[in-house]
């Protein structure tokens, strides 16, 4: 399989609650008033989303906000299932998300405590844990909060020790959703120089941005989302101009 990660006509439904009953006053008064009545809606997030990233290839999701991005994201990295469709990835490869801040975190934790717990969730030893702690600390720049529980961080702190331990793992595949959009710029050049290094191992990114001259610089390919479906897949220069022209359109509405 020379594909990393292979996307099949993916599509993915959510169930919209409005005026959600949570007591039963409120059920009751529904009754009699149909205004305060639940109501359900469905919302496909993706219909019959296909592509395919080569390994050792970073690969851009654009797109306006609500088209998509983040939900395709989730589903690769099997936080969400999908409604139909398939997500096939390398048999055995190692895999790294910084999607949410804070995902992986226990904000009770120390930093130190929550680099072991983190980077058990990925499959890490105890004896690797603690030989990757002195790179993890150095690349952070969190060497004197290490011992503060992570509730307390700022979400730049937060993104410094969730990407300095999947600098010290190099994952073969490493899905990002526009979580470097946070933190200074120096450190945002740091993660950019890590990403460059991993690509020209062999490693292969999943890059969602807002960002376009980071995704051009960065990104091999691009998929442009619409509405939940892939209207462009190819060249990232044109992709960008496709995607400059939705930007153009009027705002994206509710499907």
């Amino acid at each position: 399989m020379r594909e990393s990660i292979v996307v099949d006509a993916l599509s993915k439904r959510f169930v919209l609650r409005h005026n959600r009953a949570e007591t039963l006053k409120s059920r009751f008064v529904g009754l009699f008033y149909k205004r305060y009545r639940e109501r359900r809606e469905e919302f496909w997030a993706l219909r019959d989303v296909s592509l395919a990233v080569e390994r050792g290839e970073t690969f851009g999701i654009v797109g306006r906000n609500g088209s998509g991005k983040s939900t395709l994201l989730k589903i690769i990295a099997g936080i969400f299932a999908p409604t139909s469709g398939a997500v096939r990835l390398s048999p055995g490869a190692k895999v790294g998300t910084m999607i949410e801040l804070g995902v992986g975190f226990n904000g009770e934790l120390t930093g130190i405590e929550n680099i072991f717990l983190n980077a058990s969730l990925h499959g890490l030893r105890q004896d690797e844990i603690h030989r990757m702690l002195p790179q993890v600390a150095a690349f952070s720049e969190l060497d004197n909060f290490l011992d503060t529980p992570v509730k307390n961080y700022s979400s730049g702190m937060h993104m410094r020790l969730a990407f300095a331990i999947l600098a010290q793992m190099s994952p073969e595949i490493l899905l990002i959703d526009e979580i470097l959009a946070v933190g200074d710029a120096s450190f945002q050049a740091k993660c950019m120089d890590r990403l460059t290094k991993l690509k020209k191992a062999g490693g292969t990114i999943v890059f969602v941005s807002h960002s376009q001259e980071a995704v051009e610089k960065f990104c091999d390919r691009v998929c442009v989302l619409e509405r939940g479906r892939s209207i462009y897949i190819g060249n990232t220069r044109q992709g960008l101009a496709r995607y400059n022209e939705l930007i153009e359109e009027k705002p994206l509405l509710p499907q």
